[in-house]
């Protein structure tokens, strides 16, 4: 699996998320956690520092104040990270 095959997947995984309701319209609205939320993973980041990045996101970048299931795409993260460790990458 390529940098670029892992940078795609959780591309996948965030637009699957979608918070703000604006994937099927617009595929890159949140690359910008991509690479934060790469850089957390590799540095051994838990679920609960995955959950406070997207809580943090969530509420001052996009603005928004309602809850958002960051728990839930937390453990989605961590999944997805677990899986893609063991294939190499």
């Amino acid at each position: 699996m390529t940098a670029a095959d892992v940078y795609d997947d959780l591309r996948r995984l965030l637009n699957a998320w979608d918070p703000i309701g604006v994937a099927d319209s617009v595929d890159d609205e949140y690359d910008c956690m991509i690479g934060p939320l790469l850089d957390r993973l590799r540095d051994g980041a838990d679920r609960e520092q995955i959950r406070t990045f997207l809580h943090h996101e969530l509420i001052d970048h996009f603005g928004l104040s309602l809850p958002y299931e960051e728990d839930g795409m937390a453990d989605r993260v961590m999944v997805w990270w677990t899986s893609t460790r063991v294939r190499g990458t």
